[in-house]
C-alpha cells in the first residue's frame, strides 16, 4: 500500500507521493478492467489488419476485354503481353458488342479493340490504331488502366522491333525514376498513415471513455475531496494511458515493418519522440472531451466524430491536401493527425528529413499544450 505523506514532509515530496499513489491506483484499475488494454493493443491490431489489407490504391488483375477482330500473329502477340501482366486479367472476345455488354454488366473495366487490319498497318508510317474504352465510373482506376495500357503497348512495340530487327523511332524516350517508394506500392504509403489515424482514435478513446466512466461512477468526486491537486489528478490519469498508448504504437509499428513489409528508413529515436508528442496530443483531446462530456456514450461519440473522421478525411492519409479547396486546406491545420501522418510517411519512406519532422513536431507541441491547458482550465475541484 502507498504510505500517506507526512504533514512534515516537504511539499515536493508530498506531491510526488500523491502522484505515485494516483498512478498506482490507475494502473491497478487498468489491470482489473481489461477494456483499456483491449483499446490500446487489440483494437489497433484489428484495425490495421482490416484497413491494411482492405484499402489499396493499386490496380492489379484488372478485368479487360480484348476484341481481336482478325486473329494474327501480331494481334495474338499483343494480347499475350496483357495475359502475362500482373495488372490485367484479359478475356478475348470476337466482337465489340459483346465486350461493351460485358463492361456495362460490370464484368470488365476496359475494352481494347484490335481492328481487322491491325497486322497490316502495324508497321505502316501511320501505324495501327488501337481503341481503348475505359469504364470511367471510378476515375482513379480509369486513369491507372489507361496508363497501364499505354505502358503495355510501348513495351510490346519495343519487343516486336527487337524481334524483327527494326528500329523503333521515338522522338522522346521517358526514363522513370521513382523516389522514396521505388516499388510504387500504395501499401507502403498507406500503412504509416493508417498508424496515425488509428492512434488518433485509440489515444482519444483511452482517456475519453475511462475518465468519463469515473465521472459517471462518482469516483472523480471522491478524488476531489482528498488533498490531491487538479494537476496531480490529470498527471495520474495521463501517465498510465500514455504508457499504454505508446505500447500500442510500438505494436502497430512492428506490424507495419514485419507484417506489411513497409520499409523504415528513419531513426527509431525520432519516431519514438514524435509518437510521444502525438500521444500527448491525442490523450489531451480525450481528457478534454471527457471533462466536458462526463458521460461515456457522449464521450465515445464525440471522440469518434472530432478525432477519427477528420483525421481520416483531412490528414492527407488518402486525399492529397494540396488538391483540396483552399478553405478545406485551412481546416486541415487544426487536425493533429495531419502533422503525424506527414512525420510517419517521411520517416518510413524517406528518412530523417529534419525540415519536415521538426516543423510538424513543433505543431504537435503547440496542439498538445493547447489541449492539456484547456483540460487543466476546465477541471476544477468543485461539483458545479
Amino acid at each position: 500500500m502507498t504510505t500517506a505523506p507526512s504533514p512534515e514532509a516537504p511539499p515536493a515530496r508530498r506531491s510526488w507521493l500523491r502522484l505515485r499513489g494516483l498512478i498506482r491506483k490507475e494502473s491497478l484499475q487498468i489491470v482489473r478492467d481489461p477494456s483499456s488494454i483491449l483499446i490500446a493493443f487489440v483494437m489497433p491490431i484489428i484495425l490495421l489488419l482490416l484497413f491494411g489489407y482492405g484499402i489499396s490504391l493499386d490496380a492489379k488483375h484488372v478485368p479487360v476485354a480484348l476484341v481481336v477482330e482478325a486473329p494474327s500473329e501480331e494481334a495474338l502477340s499483343f494480347a499475350g503481353s496483357f495475359m502475362s501482366s500482373e495488372y490485367f486479367d484479359p478475356v478475348i472476345v470476337r466482337d465489340l458488342r459483346s465486350a461493351e455488354q460485358a463492361m456495362i454488366a460490370g464484368r470488365v473495366d476496359a475494352v481494347i479493340v484490335l481492328r481487322a487490319d491491325f497486322a497490316r498497318q502495324i508497321w505502316s508510317p501511320a501505324g495501327a490504331p488501337i481503341q481503348l474504352i475505359v469504364n470511367g465510373t471510378d476515375s482513379n482506376t480509369a486513369r491507372i488502366v489507361s496508363g497501364y495500357t499505354e505502358g503495355a503497348w510501348g513495351k510490346w512495340l519495343e519487343f516486336m522491333a527487337l524481334g524483327t530487327g527494326r528500329t523503333l523511332s521515338r522522338p522522346v524516350v521517358a526514363e522513370q525514376r521513382v523516389w522514396f517508394n521505388p516499388e510504387v506500392r500504395s501499401r507502403d504509403y498507406l500503412v504509416p498513415g493508417l498508424i496515425a489515424i488509428i492512434m488518433t482514435l485509440i489515444g482519444a478513446l483511452l482517456t475519453a471513455l475511462v475518465v468519463a466512466r469515473e465521472w459517471e461512477r462518482g469516483t472523480m468526486e471522491a478524488l476531489f475531496v482528498t488533498p490531491v491537486r487538479v494537476g496531480e489528478i490529470l498527471l495520474g490519469k495521463l501517465i498510465p494511458y500514455f504508457v499504454l498508448g505508446m505500447g500500442g504504437m510500438a505494436a502497430s509499428t512492428a506490424m507495419a515493418i514485419w507484417l506489411f513489409n513497409v520499409p523504415f528508413r528513419g531513426s527509431f529515436a525520432v519516431l519514438t519522440a514524435a509518437s510521444a508528442l502525438f500521444m500527448l496530443t491525442a490523450l489531451g483531446m480525450g481528457l478534454l472531451i471527457s471533462t466536458i462530456a462526463r458521460n461515456q456514450f457522449v464521450a465515445g461519440q464525440v471522440a469518434i466524430i472530432v478525432t477519427f473522421l477528420p483525421a481520416f478525411i483531412l490528414s492527407g492519409f488518402i486525399f492529397d491536401i494540396a488538391s483540396m479547396p483552399p478553405i478545406v486546406q485551412a481546416l486541415t491545420h487544426v487536425v493533429a493527425a495531419r502533422y503525424f501522418v506527414s512525420i510517419l510517411q517521411t520517416l518510413f519512406l524517406a528518412g530523417d528529413i529534419w525540415s519536415v519532422v521538426l516543423s510538424n513536431a513543433a505543431a504537435l507541441v503547440v496542439m498538445a499544450a493547447i489541449f492539456l491547458g484547456l483540460t487543466r482550465r476546465k477541471t476544477r475541484k468543485d461539483l458545479e
